[in-house]
């Protein structure tokens, strides 16, 4: 079968077109472009077809440039769109993106871990990934996890998939076996699931990310393989020492405790029936 990488970011330097948000000046870009040419010359070869284009913080809400890349390639890309979660009514912008192919949300509990959740324009999100079937996508740390099951008890028919492993065991003073355990127990709700992504900035962060194993391997055996979706996290993935090769090669390769089918799921089969199966 031929696999699907969940999680990818583009933008270009046509900024009159596309301009950059306020917050963002392009000169910190880098690369300074990343196009669709760019993700398929790196992941054809390696057997990887479609992918799911995550909305570029550059552009902060205006998804315009994702959703342009979409339409020019229809079947090859599917998108996680960003909205502004401060709005009074952002179930409404999520409505109007997934009649473009949007399929999930990103939403960030970097800032406040405790609070992230909190307000009636989060929850009108959770509401709708409900009733429409649309994921909600936390870039977060363990330390946001607690909030998010919170969420997840009150709205369990929401879709969430977790970003990068849950970010376990990233930054000073964390406490893998403590955060292996919170992102494990997110399992208890149906309808998480957890991107197998960004291997450069986990562990010890050097190909071939053999460290990773045990780790995914505890991942693994709660979620089960159907809850569970490789991602390069590209351009990142392929800037030094690290390769799109090696970041499939880890999951297609290298995990002696998974079967031939649950290598499959997880490099193509989860992603294809969440993003592209309508």
């Amino acid at each position: 079968m031929s696999y699907i990488d969940a999680h990818v970011h583009v933008w270009t330097d046509d900024y009159d077109r596309y301009p950059f948000g306020a917050e963002h000046n392009p000169e910190g870009a880098n690369p300074k472009i990343f196009l669709a040419d760019d993700i398929l010359g790196h992941a054809r070869p390696c057997g990887v077809e479609r992918v799911v284009l995550v909305q570029m913080s550059y552009y902060q809400t205006d998804n315009s440039y994702m959703l342009d890349v979409m339409d020019e390639h229809p079947g090859v890309f599917s998108g996680i769109g960003v909205v502004d979660v401060g709005d009074s009514k952002p179930d409404e912008e999520m409505l109007r993106l997934a009649q473009r192919g949007v399929r999930g949300f990103r939403i960030s509990g970097e800032s406040a871990p405790k609070s992230w959740l909190d307000g009636e324009g989060v929850a009108r999100m959770f509401r709708a990934g409900a009733e429409h079937r649309l994921a909600l996508c936390p870039l977060i740390r363990p330390e946001a996890l607690p909030a998010l099951d919170r969420r997840c008890r009150e709205f369990p028919d929401t879709p969430v998939i977790i970003d990068h492993l849950g970010l376990v065991g990233v930054g000073e003073g964390s406490r893998w076996e403590e955060e292996v355990e919170a992102l494990c127990a997110m399992a208890t709700h149906r309808e998480v699931m957890v991107k197998v992504s960004a291997f450069y900035a986990l562990g010890k962060g050097k190909p071939p990310y053999d460290d990773l194993s045990g780790l995914i391997q505890r991942v693994c055996e709660a979620f089960g393989p159907e809850r569970l979706m490789w991602a390069s996290d590209c351009p990142f993935q392929v800037q030094g020492e690290h390769t799109y090769e090696a970041s499939v090669a880890l999951i297609r390769d290298r995990l002696d405790f998974l079967s031939v089918a649950e290598r499959e799921q997880i490099l193509g089969g989860t992603a294809e029936a969440f993003f592209f199966l309508r």
